[in-house]
């Protein structure tokens, strides 16, 4: 688990010294992927990598235009003497000094972070009361071809129960293509993979408990309609090491005692410090 510290002023102050690909020029003026990867991490809470392709081509595509409409207005407030205005070097250097607080803060509490020590013991000790944060479930990738009623399910298992190995994958495949009612259809019935409890659960005890290769010689009734599904992998479950979760479990330490750290710093500068409220 990695710490994140959010700091706006960080970002307006470091951008500058971002060196990506250039993604456009707007008269000379580069606008690198770095600066617009940025933006995007920050609009997006970190998550951006997280989102479909798709999405991330039309967050992309939005930023770009944005920084390409920043640079020619900032362009035209220059020749417009914008700069030297009082209204603006008023504006800048009210910026100037929140940015200078958020700086120092962000600096500040990542000192107070950085000092917080952890006994291997505790680690440990953490990994071994807790095992159960770091099983990871079995897991299987399927394929499945859902038609509306038990009958058409039956006839495409009568179709398929006589083939076995690559020839029963093969038209297993091609019968999704055809038949299948479902959203993974054209893509012959692919599931991908997925872990114990994440399909419903008539569907979820059914691929768990047939062996890879096979397809399910009874249709599986859900309110979605009637399955036949084919196993095509199974990854058995396993715990992680320690060595594989050590990182993770110490920075979520350091983060705990870091929150009580701080209450208890933030009690005594408060407590030293002359606070008075309204006018």
């Amino acid at each position: 688990m990695k710490t994140n510290f959010k700091a706006v002023a960080l970002t307006l102050l470091l951008s500058s010294l971002s060196y990506g690909a250039t993604v456009a020029t707007v008269n000379g003026v580069k606008i690198n992927s770095d600066e617009v990867d940025q933006v995007l991490m920050q609009g997006t809470q970190g998550r951006f990598n997280e989102l479909p392709a798709e999405k991330q081509n039309e967050l992309r595509k939005n930023v770009v235009e944005g920084m390409i409409t920043q640079e020619l207005v900032f362009a035209d407030a220059k020749k417009e003497g914008v700069m030297n205005s009082s209204e603006y070097k008023i504006e800048l250097e009210n910026v100037l000094q929140r940015v200078k607080k958020q700086l120092a803060a962000k600096v500040w509490e990542k000192k107070q972070f950085d000092k917080i020590d952890l006994a291997e013991n505790d680690i440990k000790s953490y990994y071994k009361n807790n095992s159960e944060e770091f099983m990871e479930k079995e897991q299987v990738h399927a394929r499945h071809i859902l038609v509306k009623t038990e009958d058409e399910a039956k006839t495409i298992i009568a179709e398929l129960k006589s083939l076995s190995g690559d020839a029963l994958q093969e038209k297993f495949i091609e019968l999704a293509k055809t038949k299948s009612t479902g959203p993974s259809g054209p893509k012959g019935g692919d599931l991908g993979s997925f872990a114990q409890g994440q399909m419903v659960p008539v569907f979820n005890n059914a691929v768990f408990n047939m062996k890879v290769g096979t397809i399910t010689m009874t249709p599986v009734v859900s309110q979605f309609g009637s399955h036949v599904i084919y196993l095509e992998d199974k990854t058995e479950g396993t715990t992680l090491s320690y060595e594989e979760v050590k990182k993770f479990i110490e920075q979520k330490l350091k983060m705990e005692k870091f929150k009580s750290v701080m209450e208890t710093k933030m009690s005594a500068l408060k407590g030293s410090a002359k606070i008075t409220y309204g006018h």
